[in-house]
Protein backbone atom coordinates (compact mmCIF):
# COMPACT_ATOMS: atom_id res chain seq x y z
CA UNK A 1 0.00 0.00 0.00
CA UNK A 2 1.39 3.42 -0.96
CA UNK A 3 1.89 5.97 1.74
CA UNK A 4 -0.12 9.23 1.95
CA UNK A 5 -0.25 12.47 3.94
CA UNK A 6 -2.97 13.15 6.41
CA UNK A 7 -5.32 15.78 5.00
CA UNK A 8 -5.00 19.19 6.65
CA UNK A 9 -1.51 18.73 8.06
CA UNK A 10 0.15 21.68 6.37
CA UNK A 11 -2.98 23.62 5.55
CA UNK A 12 -6.75 23.02 5.59
CA UNK A 13 -8.16 20.80 2.78
CA UNK A 14 -10.29 23.69 1.55
CA UNK A 15 -7.18 25.76 0.73
CA UNK A 16 -5.15 25.28 -2.44
CA UNK A 17 -1.89 27.29 -2.62
CA UNK A 18 -1.28 29.08 -5.91
CA UNK A 19 2.13 29.50 -7.61
CA UNK A 20 1.51 33.19 -8.26
CA UNK A 21 0.19 36.13 -6.19
CA UNK A 22 -3.30 35.74 -7.65
CA UNK A 23 -6.63 36.08 -5.86
CA UNK A 24 -8.68 32.86 -6.03
CA UNK A 25 -11.46 31.55 -3.86
CA UNK A 26 -9.31 28.56 -2.89
CA UNK A 27 -6.31 30.50 -1.47
CA UNK A 28 -8.17 32.96 0.75
CA UNK A 29 -7.24 32.82 4.45
CA UNK A 30 -10.23 33.48 6.69
CA UNK A 31 -9.13 34.76 10.09
CA UNK A 32 -12.67 34.55 11.38
CA UNK A 33 -12.90 30.84 10.54
CA UNK A 34 -9.59 30.16 12.34
CA UNK A 35 -7.99 28.88 9.16
CA UNK A 36 -4.72 30.18 10.60
CA UNK A 37 -3.39 32.19 13.51
CA UNK A 38 -2.43 35.60 12.19
CA UNK A 39 0.02 36.34 14.99
CA UNK A 40 2.05 33.21 14.19
CA UNK A 41 2.28 33.97 10.49
CA UNK A 42 3.11 37.65 10.42
CA UNK A 43 4.72 40.04 12.90
CA UNK A 44 2.44 42.81 14.10
CA UNK A 45 3.51 46.43 13.70
CA UNK A 46 5.79 47.07 16.70
CA UNK A 47 6.90 50.46 17.96
CA UNK A 48 10.65 50.36 18.28
CA UNK A 49 10.96 52.93 21.01
CA UNK A 50 9.86 52.13 24.54
CA UNK A 51 7.09 54.41 25.81
CA UNK A 52 8.17 56.42 28.89
CA UNK A 53 4.88 55.86 30.65
CA UNK A 54 5.92 57.29 34.03
CA UNK A 55 8.45 59.88 32.88
CA UNK A 56 11.58 60.00 35.00
CA UNK A 57 11.00 57.16 37.45
CA UNK A 58 14.02 57.68 39.70
CA UNK A 59 13.75 59.69 42.91
CA UNK A 60 17.50 60.12 43.47
CA UNK A 61 19.42 63.36 43.57
CA UNK A 62 18.13 64.85 46.83
CA UNK A 63 21.21 64.08 48.91
CA UNK A 64 23.54 65.18 46.13
CA UNK A 65 21.81 68.57 46.27
CA UNK A 66 22.05 69.10 50.03
CA UNK A 67 25.26 67.38 51.07
CA UNK A 68 28.45 65.60 50.14
CA UNK A 69 29.96 62.13 50.19
CA UNK A 70 33.15 61.25 52.06
CA UNK A 71 34.96 57.94 52.68
CA UNK A 72 35.55 56.37 56.07
CA UNK A 73 37.35 53.25 57.24
CA UNK A 74 35.51 52.29 60.45
CA UNK A 75 32.32 50.56 61.50
CA UNK A 76 31.14 53.74 63.20
CA UNK A 77 31.39 57.49 62.67
CA UNK A 78 31.42 59.63 65.81
CA UNK A 79 31.18 63.39 66.19
CA UNK A 80 30.51 65.97 68.90
CA UNK A 81 28.25 68.99 68.71
CA UNK A 82 28.46 72.17 70.76
CA UNK A 83 26.11 72.69 73.66
CA UNK A 84 24.41 76.01 74.32
CA UNK A 85 26.59 78.84 75.61
CA UNK A 86 24.22 80.12 78.29
CA UNK A 87 22.77 78.34 81.30
CA UNK A 88 18.99 77.93 81.23
CA UNK A 89 16.36 75.50 82.49
CA UNK A 90 12.66 75.10 81.76
CA UNK A 91 11.83 72.51 84.43
CA UNK A 92 12.61 74.23 87.72
CA UNK A 93 10.15 73.78 90.57
CA UNK A 94 9.75 75.67 93.85
CA UNK A 95 10.27 73.31 96.77
CA UNK A 96 6.90 74.24 98.29
CA UNK A 97 4.28 76.96 98.33
CA UNK A 98 5.73 78.64 101.44
CA UNK A 99 6.64 82.23 100.52
CA UNK A 100 9.38 82.18 103.13
CA UNK A 101 11.10 79.24 101.40
CA UNK A 102 13.32 80.51 98.58
CA UNK A 103 14.41 77.05 97.32
CA UNK A 104 14.07 76.04 93.68
CA UNK A 105 14.68 72.40 92.71
CA UNK A 106 16.70 72.08 89.47
CA UNK A 107 18.16 68.64 88.86
CA UNK A 108 21.88 68.63 87.98
CA UNK A 109 22.07 72.40 87.43
CA UNK A 110 25.19 74.51 86.71
CA UNK A 111 24.06 77.70 88.49
CA UNK A 112 26.56 79.13 91.00
CA UNK A 113 26.23 81.29 94.09
CA UNK A 114 26.25 85.08 93.50
CA UNK A 115 24.82 84.69 90.01
CA UNK A 116 21.76 86.66 88.98
CA UNK A 117 18.86 84.90 87.31
CA UNK A 118 15.53 85.55 85.67
CA UNK A 119 12.64 83.30 86.68
CA UNK A 120 9.46 83.27 84.61
CA UNK A 121 5.98 81.81 84.62
CA UNK A 122 4.05 82.52 81.45
CA UNK A 123 4.60 86.22 80.70
CA UNK A 124 5.50 87.12 84.30
CA UNK A 125 9.21 87.43 85.18
CA UNK A 126 11.17 88.11 88.37
CA UNK A 127 14.91 88.91 88.67
CA UNK A 128 16.61 87.18 91.56
CA UNK A 129 19.96 86.71 93.31
CA UNK A 130 21.33 83.23 94.07
CA UNK A 131 22.56 83.07 97.66
CA UNK A 132 23.37 79.35 97.92
CA UNK A 133 23.47 76.24 95.74
CA UNK A 134 23.25 72.49 96.22
CA UNK A 135 23.57 69.65 93.72
CA UNK A 136 19.91 69.72 92.68
CA UNK A 137 18.64 73.02 94.09
CA UNK A 138 19.37 76.70 94.54
CA UNK A 139 18.28 79.37 97.01
CA UNK A 140 17.24 82.58 95.25
CA UNK A 141 15.90 85.89 96.61
CA UNK A 142 13.86 88.25 94.39
CA UNK A 143 15.27 91.74 93.91
CA UNK A 144 12.03 93.72 93.81
CA UNK A 145 9.93 91.95 96.41
CA UNK A 146 10.40 90.30 99.78
CA UNK A 147 8.72 87.08 98.76
CA UNK A 148 8.10 85.13 95.58
CA UNK A 149 4.65 85.76 94.04
CA UNK A 150 2.17 82.98 94.73
CA UNK A 151 1.80 82.23 90.99
CA UNK A 152 5.47 81.18 90.94
CA UNK A 153 5.22 79.06 94.09
CA UNK A 154 2.27 76.97 92.87
CA UNK A 155 3.33 76.67 89.22
CA UNK A 156 4.02 73.15 87.90
CA UNK A 157 7.36 74.34 86.48
CA UNK A 158 9.15 77.66 86.08
CA UNK A 159 11.83 78.75 83.63
CA UNK A 160 15.21 80.01 84.75
CA UNK A 161 18.24 81.48 83.00
CA UNK A 162 21.42 83.18 84.21
CA UNK A 163 22.05 86.74 83.04
CA UNK A 164 25.01 87.81 85.19
CA UNK A 165 26.41 87.97 88.74
CA UNK A 166 26.91 90.40 91.64
CA UNK A 167 29.45 90.55 94.47
CA UNK A 168 29.79 92.77 97.49
CA UNK A 169 32.91 94.81 98.17
CA UNK A 170 35.88 92.76 99.27
CA UNK A 171 34.13 89.45 98.53
CA UNK A 172 35.96 86.40 97.28
CA UNK A 173 35.79 85.45 93.61
CA UNK A 174 33.34 83.15 91.84
CA UNK A 175 33.18 79.65 93.23
CA UNK A 176 33.37 76.81 90.72
CA UNK A 177 33.48 76.89 86.94
CA UNK A 178 31.49 75.60 83.98
CA UNK A 179 32.97 73.16 81.51
CA UNK A 180 32.06 73.57 77.87
CA UNK A 181 29.01 71.52 77.13
CA UNK A 182 28.83 69.19 74.15
CA UNK A 183 26.87 66.20 72.93
CA UNK A 184 28.32 63.11 71.34
CA UNK A 185 26.57 61.43 68.41
CA UNK A 186 27.36 58.43 66.25
CA UNK A 187 26.01 56.44 63.34
CA UNK A 188 26.94 53.15 61.71
CA UNK A 189 26.89 52.15 58.03
CA UNK A 190 24.58 49.53 56.62
CA UNK A 191 25.32 47.14 53.75
CA UNK A 192 22.91 47.17 50.81
CA UNK A 193 22.90 44.49 48.09
CA UNK A 194 20.99 43.64 44.92
CA UNK A 195 21.43 41.27 41.99
CA UNK A 196 20.27 40.78 38.41
CA UNK A 197 20.15 37.22 37.04
CA UNK A 198 19.64 35.80 33.55
CA UNK A 199 20.29 32.26 32.27
CA UNK A 200 22.73 31.60 29.46
CA UNK A 201 20.11 30.51 26.92
CA UNK A 202 18.18 33.74 27.22
CA UNK A 203 21.32 35.77 26.56
CA UNK A 204 21.32 34.33 23.04
CA UNK A 205 17.79 35.55 22.35
CA UNK A 206 18.73 39.06 21.39
CA UNK A 207 16.03 41.69 21.26
CA UNK A 208 16.82 45.35 20.70
CA UNK A 209 14.90 48.18 22.32
CA UNK A 210 15.64 51.88 21.96
CA UNK A 211 15.57 53.50 25.38
CA UNK A 212 16.18 56.83 27.08
CA UNK A 213 17.21 56.25 30.69
CA UNK A 214 16.89 58.48 33.72
CA UNK A 215 20.65 58.92 34.05
CA UNK A 216 20.93 60.57 30.63
CA UNK A 217 21.96 57.56 28.56
CA UNK A 218 20.14 56.80 25.32
CA UNK A 219 20.44 54.19 22.57
CA UNK A 220 19.72 50.49 22.09
CA UNK A 221 19.80 47.82 24.79
CA UNK A 222 19.14 44.10 24.55
CA UNK A 223 18.88 41.53 27.34
CA UNK A 224 20.61 43.80 29.88
CA UNK A 225 17.69 46.25 29.74
CA UNK A 226 16.40 44.71 32.95
CA UNK A 227 19.87 44.89 34.50
CA UNK A 228 19.95 48.58 33.64
CA UNK A 229 16.70 49.14 35.53
CA UNK A 230 17.95 47.02 38.44
CA UNK A 231 20.93 49.35 38.72
CA UNK A 232 18.72 52.45 38.62
CA UNK A 233 16.48 50.94 41.27
CA UNK A 234 19.51 50.14 43.43
CA UNK A 235 20.73 53.74 43.09
CA UNK A 236 17.36 54.87 44.42
CA UNK A 237 17.58 52.36 47.28
CA UNK A 238 20.90 53.88 48.29
CA UNK A 239 19.28 57.27 48.71
CA UNK A 240 15.99 56.07 50.15
CA UNK A 241 17.87 54.07 52.79
CA UNK A 242 19.76 57.19 53.86
CA UNK A 243 16.44 59.05 54.18
CA UNK A 244 14.25 56.37 55.76
CA UNK A 245 16.50 54.08 57.83
CA UNK A 246 16.18 53.72 61.57
CA UNK A 247 18.40 52.22 64.25
CA UNK A 248 17.19 48.89 65.60
CA UNK A 249 15.83 49.13 69.15
CA UNK A 250 16.64 45.44 69.75
CA UNK A 251 19.00 43.05 67.99
CA UNK A 252 17.64 41.68 64.71
CA UNK A 253 19.07 38.55 63.08
CA UNK A 254 18.89 37.93 59.34
CA UNK A 255 18.40 34.55 57.63
CA UNK A 256 22.13 33.85 57.74
CA UNK A 257 22.31 34.42 61.48
CA UNK A 258 24.02 37.81 61.15
CA UNK A 259 23.01 40.79 63.30
CA UNK A 260 21.59 43.85 61.56
CA UNK A 261 21.69 47.12 63.48
CA UNK A 262 19.98 49.61 61.22
CA UNK A 263 21.22 53.16 60.82
CA UNK A 264 19.85 56.62 61.56
CA UNK A 265 18.37 58.12 58.40
CA UNK A 266 17.30 61.70 57.77
CA UNK A 267 13.69 61.42 58.99
CA UNK A 268 14.71 59.43 62.06
CA UNK A 269 17.46 61.93 62.95
CA UNK A 270 15.05 64.87 62.75
CA UNK A 271 12.41 63.08 64.81
CA UNK A 272 15.00 62.12 67.45
CA UNK A 273 17.13 65.29 67.59
CA UNK A 274 15.44 67.92 65.44
CA UNK A 275 12.15 69.78 65.12
CA UNK A 276 8.84 68.32 64.00
CA UNK A 277 5.99 70.60 62.90
CA UNK A 278 2.66 68.77 62.76
CA UNK A 279 -0.02 69.64 60.22
CA UNK A 280 1.54 72.72 58.66
CA UNK A 281 -1.21 74.34 56.59
CA UNK A 282 -0.24 77.17 54.21
CA UNK A 283 -3.92 78.10 53.87
CA UNK A 284 -3.71 79.50 57.42
CA UNK A 285 -1.62 82.30 55.96
CA UNK A 286 1.74 83.50 57.19
CA UNK A 287 0.88 82.75 60.82
CA UNK A 288 1.91 79.09 60.79
CA UNK A 289 5.10 79.97 58.94
CA UNK A 290 5.98 82.58 61.53
CA UNK A 291 5.74 79.90 64.21
CA UNK A 292 8.48 78.05 62.32
CA UNK A 293 10.60 81.21 62.25
CA UNK A 294 10.20 81.68 65.98
CA UNK A 295 11.50 78.17 66.56
CA UNK A 296 14.44 78.74 64.22
CA UNK A 297 15.31 81.81 66.31
CA UNK A 298 15.64 79.54 69.35
CA UNK A 299 18.04 77.25 67.50
CA UNK A 300 20.99 78.16 65.28
CA UNK A 301 19.20 80.96 63.39
CA UNK A 302 20.85 79.87 60.13
CA UNK A 303 19.93 82.44 57.51
CA UNK A 304 19.56 80.27 54.40
CA UNK A 305 17.34 77.20 54.37
CA UNK A 306 16.14 74.79 51.71
CA UNK A 307 12.61 73.39 51.68
CA UNK A 308 11.86 70.09 49.92
CA UNK A 309 8.09 69.70 49.73
CA UNK A 310 5.34 67.53 48.36
CA UNK A 311 3.13 69.00 45.66
CA UNK A 312 0.22 70.06 47.88
CA UNK A 313 2.44 71.90 50.37
CA UNK A 314 4.50 73.54 47.63
CA UNK A 315 1.36 74.84 45.90
CA UNK A 316 -0.04 75.97 49.24
CA UNK A 317 3.06 78.09 49.89
CA UNK A 318 2.82 79.50 46.35
CA UNK A 319 -0.76 80.53 47.06
CA UNK A 320 0.21 82.00 50.43
CA UNK A 321 2.99 84.10 48.90
CA UNK A 322 0.80 85.19 46.00
CA UNK A 323 -1.88 86.40 48.42
CA UNK A 324 0.71 88.46 50.31
CA UNK A 325 2.22 90.08 47.24
CA UNK A 326 0.03 92.60 45.39
CA UNK A 327 2.58 92.84 42.60
CA UNK A 328 3.42 96.49 43.02
CA UNK A 329 0.18 97.96 44.31
CA UNK A 330 0.78 100.18 47.31
CA UNK A 331 4.58 100.03 46.97
CA UNK A 332 4.90 96.29 47.77
CA UNK A 333 8.49 94.99 47.59
CA UNK A 334 9.17 91.86 45.56
CA UNK A 335 12.06 90.87 47.82
CA UNK A 336 14.22 88.13 46.31
CA UNK A 337 12.60 88.84 42.92
CA UNK A 338 14.84 91.92 42.52
CA UNK A 339 11.73 94.11 42.67
CA UNK A 340 10.72 92.84 39.25
CA UNK A 341 7.00 92.36 38.73
CA UNK A 342 7.73 90.14 35.71
CA UNK A 343 9.68 87.75 37.90
CA UNK A 344 7.11 87.82 40.69
CA UNK A 345 4.28 87.02 38.29
CA UNK A 346 5.84 83.59 37.86
CA UNK A 347 3.65 81.93 40.48
CA UNK A 348 6.01 78.97 40.91
CA UNK A 349 7.90 80.75 43.69
CA UNK A 350 11.34 79.28 44.26
CA UNK A 351 12.74 81.71 46.83
CA UNK A 352 11.45 84.21 49.35
CA UNK A 353 12.58 86.08 52.45
CA UNK A 354 10.72 86.33 55.73
CA UNK A 355 12.17 88.09 58.72
CA UNK A 356 15.92 87.52 58.63
CA UNK A 357 15.67 84.18 56.79
CA UNK A 358 15.93 83.20 53.13
CA UNK A 359 14.01 80.14 51.97
CA UNK A 360 14.49 78.25 48.73
CA UNK A 361 11.84 75.67 47.97
CA UNK A 362 11.46 72.91 45.44
CA UNK A 363 9.26 69.90 44.84
CA UNK A 364 10.72 66.63 46.12
CA UNK A 365 9.74 63.83 43.79
CA UNK A 366 10.23 61.26 46.52
CA UNK A 367 7.24 62.74 48.38
CA UNK A 368 5.08 62.77 45.25
CA UNK A 369 5.82 59.45 43.52
CA UNK A 370 2.98 56.96 43.93
CA UNK A 371 5.47 54.13 44.50
CA UNK A 372 7.34 55.88 47.35
CA UNK A 373 6.26 58.48 49.94
CA UNK A 374 3.46 59.66 47.67
CA UNK A 375 1.79 56.43 48.78
CA UNK A 376 1.73 57.26 52.51
CA UNK A 377 0.95 61.03 52.72
CA UNK A 378 2.36 61.41 56.24
CA UNK A 379 5.38 63.57 55.30
CA UNK A 380 4.68 67.01 53.79
CA UNK A 381 8.27 68.19 53.49
CA UNK A 382 11.56 68.89 55.20
CA UNK A 383 13.48 72.09 55.89
CA UNK A 384 17.27 71.74 55.76
CA UNK A 385 19.81 74.46 56.62
CA UNK A 386 22.26 75.43 53.89
CA UNK A 387 26.00 75.70 54.46
CA UNK A 388 28.29 73.78 56.80
CA UNK A 389 28.62 73.06 60.51
CA UNK A 390 31.76 72.95 62.64
CA UNK A 391 32.06 69.76 64.70
CA UNK A 392 34.78 67.88 66.54
CA UNK A 393 35.77 64.70 64.69
CA UNK A 394 36.74 62.00 67.20
CA UNK A 395 38.83 60.13 64.62
CA UNK A 396 40.82 63.12 63.36
CA UNK A 397 41.00 64.72 66.78
CA UNK A 398 40.21 68.25 65.58
CA UNK A 399 37.39 70.57 64.58
CA UNK A 400 36.25 70.13 60.99
CA UNK A 401 33.64 71.71 58.75
CA UNK A 402 31.08 69.42 57.17
CA UNK A 403 27.77 69.97 55.38
CA UNK A 404 24.92 69.64 57.85
CA UNK A 405 23.79 66.55 55.94
CA UNK A 406 26.33 64.25 54.28
CA UNK A 407 27.02 60.58 53.50
CA UNK A 408 29.97 58.55 54.76
CA UNK A 409 30.77 55.35 52.84
CA UNK A 410 33.26 52.58 53.56
CA UNK A 411 36.44 52.77 51.51
CA UNK A 412 40.14 51.98 51.71
CA UNK A 413 43.07 51.79 49.33
CA UNK A 414 42.09 48.20 48.51
CA UNK A 415 38.32 48.50 48.27
CA UNK A 416 35.80 51.24 47.55
CA UNK A 417 32.35 50.21 48.74
CA UNK A 418 30.43 53.32 47.71
CA UNK A 419 28.98 51.45 44.72
CA UNK A 420 30.50 48.07 43.81
CA UNK A 421 29.41 45.96 40.84
CA UNK A 422 30.77 42.65 39.57
CA UNK A 423 29.67 39.74 37.30
CA UNK A 424 29.77 36.02 38.04
CA UNK A 425 28.59 33.01 36.04
CA UNK A 426 29.35 31.43 32.65
CA UNK A 427 28.42 34.28 30.31
CA UNK A 428 30.57 36.98 28.76
CA UNK A 429 33.94 35.42 29.58
CA UNK A 430 33.36 35.45 33.36
CA UNK A 431 33.67 31.70 33.84
CA UNK A 432 33.42 31.64 37.62
CA UNK A 433 31.04 28.70 38.01
CA UNK A 434 29.49 25.78 36.14
CA UNK A 435 26.04 27.36 36.29
CA UNK A 436 24.87 28.55 32.86
CA UNK A 437 23.83 32.05 33.84
CA UNK A 438 24.98 35.62 34.34
CA UNK A 439 24.74 37.28 37.74
CA UNK A 440 25.31 41.02 38.06
CA UNK A 441 25.92 41.88 41.73
CA UNK A 442 25.66 45.32 43.34
CA UNK A 443 26.77 46.37 46.82
CA UNK A 444 27.14 49.53 48.86
CA UNK A 445 27.98 50.31 52.48
CA UNK A 446 27.42 53.71 54.06
CA UNK A 447 25.45 55.89 56.43
CA UNK A 448 24.08 59.42 56.69
CA UNK A 449 25.42 61.99 59.15
CA UNK A 450 22.89 64.65 60.18
CA UNK A 451 24.78 67.27 62.17
CA UNK A 452 23.06 70.13 63.92
CA UNK A 453 19.72 68.34 63.62
CA UNK A 454 18.13 70.99 65.85
CA UNK A 455 18.16 73.25 62.77
CA UNK A 456 16.19 70.75 60.65
CA UNK A 457 12.38 70.75 60.52
CA UNK A 458 10.20 67.82 59.47
CA UNK A 459 6.72 68.78 58.28
CA UNK A 460 4.37 65.93 59.17
CA UNK A 461 0.69 65.22 58.72
CA UNK A 462 -1.13 63.62 61.63
CA UNK A 463 -4.54 62.00 61.82
CA UNK A 464 -7.41 64.27 62.76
Amino acid sequence: MAGSFVTGGAFPASLVPQPTKTLFDKNYLSIGDNDFNFTKQFLPEVYEKEVERYGNRTIGGFLRMVGAEMPMASDEVVWSEQGRLHVAYDDAVFANADSADKTLNITGHAIRANQTIIVSVGYATVRAFVTAVATDSIEAFPYDTANWPNAFLVATTVKVFVYGSEFGKGASGMSGSIDAGFQKFSNSPIILKDKYNINGSDTAQIGWVEVTSENGASGYLWYLKSEHETRLRFDDYLEMSMVESEKAAVAITDGAGQTVRGTEGLFSAIENRGLVFNDYDPTNGIGDFDVILQELDKQGAIEENMMFLDRATALGIDNMLASLNSYGAGGTSYGVFDNSSDMALNLGFTGFRRGSYDFYKTDWKYLNDAATRGLTQDIDGVLIPAGVSTVYDQTLGKNIQRPFCHIRYRASEADDRRMKSWITGSVGGNYTSDIDEMNVHMLSEGCLCVQGANNFILLKSIAD
